[in-house]
């Protein structure tokens, strides 16, 4: 119900707003490994495991964030964590898109119970850290994420006729995927233009893939992130379908689960970390 939709969304922005912009980064942290905790329990029972193991599993994910967050991973994080991620998301991504939902329960229960809990883990871990570097640049990720969803909904709208993955979710096309690229470019535009202008806490991810990448690299990482993005949601698609789920769960009222709301991040997050590194 619209009602439901609205009423979490506002109780999400009331939580989310004042931790993200603290004077600290605990409440960031907490918060989001609340979060991330609960997507665990939803992964575990996507793909068939029991409530027992789903809480299990859910709780050990918000230990495993923890002990990273303990031993100073948040603000020295291993590379090694964004490279093992990007080659999970871009290799693994691209071989589970291909074979479509009918592969993924053929595949060892417990290796698609590590491999989605590996990439939780390191997509807290790459939150946490873009929490650390600044307001403005953890903002810059989420807003290339967000921009990318709504240029890429309108564009396949409007322009939508070649099927990205039919089997998986129909509804996307080819056109709304490079639509996401073009409204992420426009992004990187503005947001540079108001940065070069203001002073901010820290750098916007656009601003340092120009920088480090020079233009033509960094728009050629952008689109890659802005791609990504589309890869985590059909990810998180192809595990519902293969599950027979319509949501991940019904944690959130209205909107379904906390991977219904995460999805497109997950790869975004440790490959722009992982990006910024070249």
């Amino acid at each position: 119900m619209l009602w439901q939709r609205v009423l979490t969304a506002v109780v999400l922005l009331a939580l989310l707003v004042p931790a993200l912009f603290a004077t600290v980064s605990w409440p960031f942290n907490l918060l989001t490994l609340l979060l991330i905790g609960a997507a665990g329990w939803e992964w575990v029972r996507l793909n068939q495991g029991s409530m027992t193991s789903a809480v299990a599993l859910g709780l050990g994910l918000a230990l495993a964030c923890l002990a990273a967050l303990m031993a100073g991973w948040s603000q020295q994080p291993p590379l090694w964590a964004w490279w093992l991620a990007a080659a999970v998301w871009v290799l693994g991504g691209a071989l589970a898109l291909r074979k479509g939902p009918a592969l993924w329960p053929q595949l060892p229960r417990l290796g698609r119970l590590a491999l989605g809990l590996a990439a939780l883990w390191a997509a807290w871990l790459a939150m946490s850290h873009a929490r650390d570097i600044g307001i403005n640049f953890i903002l810059s990720l989420f807003c290339l994420v967000w921009v990318a969803d709504i240029a890429a909904y309108f564009g396949g709208r409007r322009f939508g006729k070649r099927k990205l993955a039919p089997g998986i979710s129909p509804g996307k096309s080819w056109e709304g995927v490079y639509s996401g690229m073009a409204g992420v470019f426009v992004l990187t535009l503005v947001w540079r233009a108001v940065e070069s202008h203001l002073g901010t806490d820290s750098l916007s991810v656009y601003g340092q893939l120009l920088g480090r990448l020079g233009l033509l690299g960094g728009l050629a990482a952008l689109a890659f992130l802005a791609g990504m993005s589309v890869v985590g949601d059909l990810m998180e698609s192809l595990v519902k379908r293969a599950a027979g789920a319509k949501d991940s769960s019904r944690l959130l009222p209205g909107h379904g689960g906390v991977l219904d709301r995460v999805d497109a991040l997950l790869p975004v997050f440790p490959l722009a970390l992982a990006l910024l590194t070249l």
